[in-house]
C-alpha cells in the first residue's frame, strides 16, 4: 500500500513541477505535498519521507526563488533597466506565460511548457521595453533592457525547474527508498524473533 501512496505523491510532485513552467509555485506545491504526505502517513508504513528530506527540500524551494527572482531581475538590471521596468517585466513575464500556456494548449503537454516559457520570456521583454518607455533611454537602451529581462526570465526559469527536479528526485527516491537507511533485515528479525 506504501507504495501506490507514494506512486500518486510522485505523480502530483510532477504535476506541480511542471506548474512552475506557467509561473504557479510549483517547487513550493511540491513542498506542500510532501509535506502533507509525510504527516499524514501512517507511522507503521515503511518506507517513508523524513522530516530531514521536508526541510532540506523547504530550503531548496527558497534557493529556486532567489534563483528565478535574481535571474529574471538581473537581466534587465544588468542592462541598466529601472525599478519600474523590472517590476513591469515581472508582471510582463506572469502575464506573458499564462497567455503563451494558453495559446499552445492546443499542443498535448508539451504546448503548454513551451508557449508558457516562451510567453514568460517574451513578457519579461515587453514588460521591460515597456518601463523604460517613459524614461531617457534610447530605443536601443530600451531593447538592451528588454532583451536582458528575456534571457533572465528563460535562466531564472531553467534554474528554478533545476531546483525542483532536484527536489522531485530527492522525495521520490525518499519515498520508494527511505533515503535514513533504516535496517530492513534488522526490523524483519526482530520482528521474526519471540
Amino acid at each position: 500500500m506504501v507504495y501506490v501512496a507514494a506512486t500518486l505523491l510522485l505523480l502530483a510532485n510532477m504535476t506541480a513541477w511542471v506548474s512552475t513552467l506557467i509561473t504557479l509555485p510549483g517547487n513550493w506545491i511540491l513542498l506542500l505535498f510532501t509535506f502533507l504526505y509525510a504527516f499524514f502517513l501512517p507511522a507503521e508504513y515503511y518506507p517513508r519521507v523524513s522530516w530531514t528530506v521536508v526541510i532540506v527540500m523547504a530550503v531548496l524551494a527558497i534557493l529556486g526563488e532567489v534563483l528565478e527572482f535574481l535571474a529574471g531581475a538581473a537581466g534587465a538590471a544588468k542592462q541598466g533597466g529601472s525599478r519600474w521596468g523590472i517590476v513591469l517585466s515581472l508582471v510582463g513575464a506572469f502575464v506573458g506565460s499564462l497567455t503563451g500556456a494558453i495559446m499552445l494548449s492546443f499542443v498535448p503537454v508539451i504546448g503548454t511548457m513551451i508557449g508558457a516559457l516562451l510567453g514568460g520570456a517574451l513578457g519579461a521583454f515587453g514588460g521591460a521595453w515597456a518601463g523604460e518607455h517613459n524614461t531617457a533611454k534610447t530605443h536601443e537602451e530600451r531593447w538592451a533592457i528588454g532583451k536582458g529581462a528575456f534571457v533572465g526570465r528563460i535562466m531564472g526559469t531553467v534554474g528554478k525547474l533545476a531546483v525542483g527536479i532536484i527536489m522531485l528526485v530527492l522525495v521520490t527516491l525518499d519515498s520508494f527508498f527511505d533515503l535514513s537507511a533504516r535496517p530492513i533485515v534488522t526490523e524483519a528479525v526482530s520482528m521474526l524473533s519471540p
